[in-house]
């Protein structure tokens, strides 16, 4: 691992959903904070997002019992409406996300550079943690 070459994690799911609204339901604040959270314990009570590139997102992820929290943001590098998302987060590691279209359900695949405080397999968990909460979301709105 290190600055140049870190370290990519990769989490995905299938959403019994049509692209059109999986892709709604990344993208709008008013979802985001439905589905943004890890655990139960955990909420997401601010979102904002300017889905374009160059526009900037945040996310307000907070333990419900008020004893910790952060703001999870980036700024957008790639935006191709039910295809891709790409964007820097604010330590300057990447993400990306690809919406594979497969008719009434839906493929996400992120994948995002590690940082280096946590491991690996707990980053991973961790996202994949809200992958799992956003598919159980979108399938049952």
């Amino acid at each position: 691992m290190g600055a140049n070459h870190p370290t990519k994690v990769t989490v995905q799911t299938v959403i019994q959903a049509p692209v059109e609204k999986v892709w709604k339901y990344w993208t709008e604040p008013e979802h985001i904070m439905k589905w943004c959270q890890a655990s139960e314990e955990w909420h997401a009570p601010k979102a904002e997002n300017d889905l374009r590139v160059g526009g900037k997102f945040m996310t307000r992820m907070e333990a419900k019992d008020g004893s910790m929290g952060f703001d999870f943001s980036g700024v957008y590098d790639v935006v191709k409406p039910h295809e891709e998302i790409a964007y820097t987060m604010e330590d300057e590691r990447k993400v990306e996300i690809i919406f594979m279209n497969e008719g009434d359900r839906t493929k996400v695949v992120e994948t995002f550079d590690a940082e280096s405080s946590n491991p690996v397999e707990m980053q991973q968990a961790g996202w994949q943690a809200i992958m799992d909460s956003f598919k159980k979301y979108t399938e049952q709105a």
